[in-house]
């Protein structure tokens, strides 16, 4: 099994380790969103390579784990997307807790808050403290979107602009995986310098930096924007979650309550911790998945 293993790594950067091989790794809490399964772009495979490898006592579903916007249009469900299913369920069938929020892509959930699916708990938001007593909110983060809280007819236009990245990048990686190049997101690439343009990011992270100081919390942990970090924000701990459909990025709570970003490629991960002074990023072109 290629995944973690404790002693064995190589340094990557100022606190940034690859793991190599071996052994299982086990997190307090786990935190992953926009799966988005029914989409044919999803990692869903990758993640399940992931799943493998990592062991949680709850596990936090931070949105978008299902694509009901595509769903509704046209479905693109595989095999491996009903194993993610599988594996979920079956995880809280052995005790792990698990807290489903809800994004916009799933927005049909939010009816079900509040109640408890499968062993699931579905929930808004929640408020969650680590092992060293900070308190995170956890959100999905679609409410800060302007585009989508004021024109969502705006953001389905965008939505199938993005689709269609998406499906030249399958093309343009297949045609890459034939001549013996490296995985790289033409999707991502694209996103990231449109979105540098209108600022959308850094507004974005900064909206939901202040709905933290609002709710008198340590941090915030989101997704939605598939744009993985880990930064402080002033006095405010802000964590994307990123997604697998792009970046296959993950966050991780360690047993003393640090958080890190754990980032899955090649059968293996990068691990930046919260403290790390140099990051991953996936955002420069040509390299790794993003």
């Amino acid at each position: 099994m290629t995944g973690f293993v404790k002693d064995d790594f190589k340094v990557t950067g100022a606190g940034v380790s690859k793991f190599v091989d071996g052994e299982i790794k086990k997190y307090r809490t786990l935190f992953v969103s926009d799966l988005h399964l029914g989409l044919g772009a999803s990692q869903a495979e990758l993640f399940l390579d992931f799943f493998k490898t990592v062991e949680a006592e709850k596990i936090y579903l931070v949105g978008d784990i299902i694509d009901f916007w595509r769903i509704k249009k046209r479905p693109q469900w595989y095999q491996s997307h009903n194993d993610v299913i599988q594996k979920l369920l079956r995880r809280v069938r052995k005790g792990t807790k698990m807290i489903y929020i809800p994004g916009n892509h799933d927005e049909m959930l939010r009816a079900y808050c509040g109640m408890q699916i499968g062993g699931i708990d579905l929930k808004r938001r929640d408020i969650h403290e680590t092992a060293d007593g900070r308190k995170i909110l956890i959100i999905h983060g679609d409410e800060f979107d302007i585009v989508v809280r004021h024109a969502k007819w705006l953001a389905l236009l965008g939505d199938g602009a993005y689709h269609l990245a998406l499906w030249m990048n399958t093309h343009l990686n297949w045609v890459r995986r034939k001549a013996g190049l490296e995985y790289w997101s033409l999707s991502a690439y694209l996103k990231q310098r449109v979105k540098q343009a209108v600022n959308f990011i850094g507004e974005f992270e900064h909206a939901l930096s202040l709905e933290a100081k609002k709710h008198k919390v340590q941090g915030v942990i989101c997704g939605h924007i598939h744009q993985m970090a880990i930064k402080q924000i002033d006095d405010i701990l802000y964590i994307n979650t990123g997604d697998w459909v792009e970046s296959c990025t993950a966050i991780g709570e360690t047993m003393d309550g640090k958080f890190e970003l754990i980032y899955w490629e090649n059968g293996a991960a990068r691990v930046q911790p919260e403290d790390a002074k140099e990051i991953i990023t996936t955002q420069t072109p040509m390299i790794d998945a993003a």
